[in-house]
């Protein structure tokens, strides 16, 4: 792990007290350009392939936002929340519990460290969380764990921060970003994103993820939308 990053601990940390901010579908990702629209079309996606899924794990579930919209289009999974903050994990299975007739399990804890069963999902999301991971070999693990989750058949939905491996095209983009936050904010709030991506963050590009999802058994990986360094990748386990 980088030793310049954030700690585990500083991270569960920073998401303890920002349960509010999360617990809203309009203003928990103000940092995410197309935030919405790439989880709809995650939501929209996953009904028309698996109108009939029963189970969904949720990596990283924050306040519950991608369960819900998720839900909206997949109604009354059983649905397994994980997530490092505790308080987060309350509000999210308050909410989604609120949003289906399934069970809800929740497991606090690093998904590097979780075991996520076997073969007991139809639908896995997450949501802006697996870009804490570090190495190539963390990936590596967390795919292969996700993949051994699925139910033959199934989905992974990843919406989450990518980078650009050509630095002339990655700095490009960073300021075409710098410039959203600052459209919606001020320069104080673009600082402020810029601090704590570099801090907390270590995007990986969307080759690289979807190599990694193809090496370890699915069989089918799509983008299903993307700006800057914001996409939505759809993975099929074969």
């Amino acid at each position: 792990m980088c030793n310049d990053k954030s700690t585990v601990d500083e991270i569960r940390a920073r998401f303890d007290h920002d349960v509010e901010r999360f617990s809203n579908l309009e203003t928990g990702q103000t940092t995410v350009p197309d935030s919405r629209q790439m989880w709809e079309l995650v939501a929209d996606t996953a009904a028309v392939l698996h109108p009939n899924a029963t189970s969904m794990l949720d990596i990283g579930c924050g306040a519950g936002n991608g369960c819900l919209y998720v839900l909206q289009q997949v109604p009354n999974m059983d649905v397994t929340l994980v997530d490092l903050s505790l308080p987060m994990l309350e509000r999210a299975k308050h909410r989604v519990g609120e949003q289906t007739a399934g069970n809800i399990r929740t497991m606090q804890g690093d998904v590097r460290d979780l075991d996520l069963g076997g073969q007991q999902h139809d639908i896995i999301i997450s949501g802006l969380a697996l870009h804490h991971l570090r190495t190539a070999e963390q990936w590596q693990h967390v795919m292969h764990k996700v993949c051994q989750s699925l139910r033959p058949g199934g989905s992974f939905f990843l919406v989450d921060m990518f980078k650009f491996d050509e630095p002339a095209v990655q700095q490009l983009n960073w300021q075409r970003y710098g410039q959203y936050l600052m459209i919606h904010n001020d320069q104080a709030f673009r600082d402020k994103v810029y601090d704590y991506v570099q801090k907390e963050d270590t995007p990986f590009s969307v080759p690289f993820v979807g190599g990694v999802m193809m090496n370890v058994g699915f069989e089918t990986v799509e983008i299903l939308h993307k700006k800057w360094f914001f996409a939505s990748l759809w993975a099929r386990k074969s």
